[in-house]
């Protein structure tokens, strides 16, 4: 159907000198012009500042009949806001405010095309601006999953250390009792050896005759036994770990703190004006 259209807009003759082809069509006064007749129609002072455009990108309708006078509409009623004819003009709409219906369709068509281009420049604009902030934000996201790794990693070295050094302090302290204990068993070892040496005395002794000189060493023995001292048992050395408890919360209170705003849509912000101010 709008092929067809075309197709006839494109065979349309020109309606002046009937002759030539309708290149042209004269929206003010509905007509197809050809080249010749539409220079000569924008020389005319009544008609050179009528607007053309080509027949072949606009294929005009037939004009719209006012339903009260079967006339064509060729006036807007501005205030009734309606298409009127020229009846109603000097009828029913007399002392009202008109504009030339064409007037008005231009009007309308470059009133919609600016508004229309002014929304779709600023929503490009806005697009552009989210497309930016949200690069933004995901890089502030990133810094502080870094920051807060870096200060894991941080808290890590330092528990590290402090369990290096805490392992430490208990071997060093450990092997000084141990010390203490290992002495304690070579005095007692030799004690026993010695024992063990006046022991074997005995029995040989109790081999010889009975005469003055087993009497005699028998007393040096005797000196030896009394000199003999084995060390009592000291209280051992004990060692135990009372463990901290910690808890994760514990564990969370090392690290620092991370707020994210909430997006503040303009009818969000709008809302927060409007409630009243807390009491002071």
């Amino acid at each position: 159907m709008i092929s067809d259209k075309m197709e006839q807009a494109a065979s349309k003759t020109c309606e002046i000198c009937v002759s030539a082809s309708g290149s042209h069509y004269c929206l003010e006064c509905e007509q197809y012009f050809c080249e010749n007749c539409t220079g000569f129609h924008k020389r005319q002072r009544v008609t050179k500042h009528h607007q053309f455009q080509s027949s072949s990108d606009v294929i005009p309708e037939g004009k719209s009949k006012c339903k009260n006078h079967n006339e064509d509409v060729s006036f807007v009623c501005n205030t009734c806001n309606v298409a009127v004819c020229s009846s109603c003009v000097t009828g029913s709409h007399l002392g009202h405010a008109f504009s030339k219906l064409l007037d008005s369709i231009s009007q309308l068509k470059e009133t919609n095309t600016t508004d229309l281009r002014s929304k779709v420049h600023e929503a490009t604009q806005n697009m552009k601006q989210i497309e930016e902030g949200l690069k933004a934000f995901d890089v502030k996201v990133e810094g502080i999953v870094k920051a807060i790794t870096e200060e894991g990693t941080k808290i890590k070295t330092m528990v590290d250390k402090c369990i290096s050094e805490k392992i430490a302090s208990v071997k060093d302290q450990s092997r000084k009792e141990r010390n203490k204990l290992t002495k304690l068993l070579e005095d007692t070892q030799m004690d026993l050896k010695a024992g063990r040496d006046l022991d074997k005395k005995i029995h040989e002794l109790n081999k010889t005759r009975n005469d003055g000189k087993l009497l005699q060493s028998l007393q040096k023995l005797t000196d030896y036994i009394a000199k003999l001292t084995v060390k009592p048992i000291p209280e051992f050395p004990n060692i135990q770990y009372t463990a901290k408890s910690a808890t994760d919360n514990d564990v969370k209170q090392l690290f620092g703190n991370y707020i994210i705003s909430e997006m503040r849509t303009q009818q969000t912000m709008n809302r927060e004006r409007e409630l009243p101010s807390p009491k002071r």
